[in-house]
């Protein structure tokens, strides 16, 4: 290719249409077709006719549900809190009623009426729904904590760039400071989000704001690590690691009983499945499984640590390299070496622009 200014446009090219596929498999992967698979749900009762009404619900819907009976309603709604069980079906000739927690999930709520209705319908009876969890009226489909963690991440990974690229000739210590007050500024505005702004959170704001802080001081700290290696091509790898893979494995929409097993499995140890499942604990379940979730996101903020650690033992070991292949250079070149570097640092700062442009416009 003759013109290097084409070549230069399509190169960068590469990126938004890596990304284009890359969302594309990953979103609709993830949320198109969403099914049962194992969803766990319970029967109350411990008569021999229960076992055999679970049995034969179990029956009917093969893989799609795991069935167990429990002994009495108390232990159920012990199980929806604790989010061991989707829904919990408790049979009735004359009130048959299904227990739901849909603070934990909205869609599985949905998704375990549609399960149960035709059962109770089979009676001749109607289906009474309890929701012994519900979100706050502000936030009536529960998935207010997924756009949360959208705008936190966004500002995350952005700032990224501006870290990574434009401070590029700054010490890996200042990086590493201005990360850890970048991340405090966007779990800041996280917390108003979810506090004065839209109401997601009527208590425990401060522990919102905390969960906000290691979430984002985590990606922050892999991205500002990772581009001392992957230079422009950070923003994809951002993109497939805390959006592509984060947002779809999140439990901020569907919850992994009613995704594929690859998200599923993802769902047990990302970030964001972390933030989210760490919030609904704080807000909506007494704490429960809360520890689990911080260790989560504590893990990833360790990793972060390593990585920027490593990149700055990696920038310290090669800029005395560096610099004396620079005094060779200037004592056999002449004039002509100062525009050289003028030519290189302009192309350099470029591209940083062009990096920060990429990753914001995303």
């Amino acid at each position: 290719m003759r013109s290097p200014a084409l070549r230069h446009v399509l190169t960068h090219l590469i990126t938004p249409l890596l990304m284009c596929i890359g969302m594309g498999l990953a979103y609709m992967g993830a949320f198109v077709t969403p099914e049962p698979h194992h969803m766990p749900v319970a029967v109350v009762g411990t008569a021999p006719k229960a076992k055999v009404f679970a049995q034969t619900v179990k029956d009917t819907a093969g893989d799609k549900l795991d069935v167990r009976t429990v002994a009495t309603r108390a232990e159920a709604v012990d199980l929806l809190t604790s989010r061991a069980v989707t829904g919990a079906y408790v049979p009735s000739a004359k009130a048959p009623e299904l227990l739901v927690a849909s603070a934990a999930s909205d869609m599985g709520a949905t998704a375990v009426e549609k399960v149960f209705t035709p059962v109770a319908a089979e009676q001749g009876v109607p289906l009474k729904v309890t929701d012994v969890a519900p979100p706050v009226a502000d936030d009536p489909t529960g998935q207010g904590l997924f756009f949360l963690l959208i705008a936190v991440s966004i500002g995350s990974y952005a700032s990224v760039a501006a870290l990574g690229a434009a401070g590029a000739g700054l010490a890996m210590r200042v990086r590493a400071l201005l990360a850890l007050g970048v991340s405090a500024v966007v779990s800041g505005i996280g917390a108003l989000l979810a506090g004065p702004v839209f109401h997601l959170a009527h208590h425990d704001l401060a522990g919102v704001w905390g969960m906000a802080w290691l979430y984002s001081a985590g990606i922050l700290f892999i991205g500002v690590g990772l581009h001392t290696f992957l230079k422009r091509w950070t923003t994809l790898t951002m993109m497939v690691l805390f959006v592509m893979l984060n947002f779809t494995s999140s439990g901020g929409l569907f919850r992994p009983e009613l995704q594929d097993g690859f998200f599923g499995t993802l769902h047990a140890f990302w970030n964001g499945a972390g933030f989210v499942e760490g919030t609904r604990s704080l807000l909506y379940f007494a704490d429960d499984g809360l520890s689990r979730n911080l260790w989560t996101l504590a893990a990833w903020l360790l990793a972060g640590f390593a990585v920027t650690a490593t990149a700055a033992l990696y920038e310290r070991t090669r800029r005395p390299r560096q610099d004396s292949a620079e005094s060779a250079t200037t004592s056999a070149v002449t004039g002509a070496e100062t525009e050289t570097e003028h030519e290189t640092g302009r192309k350099a700062q470029q591209e940083a622009e062009e990096e920060v442009e990429e990753t914001v416009g995303v």
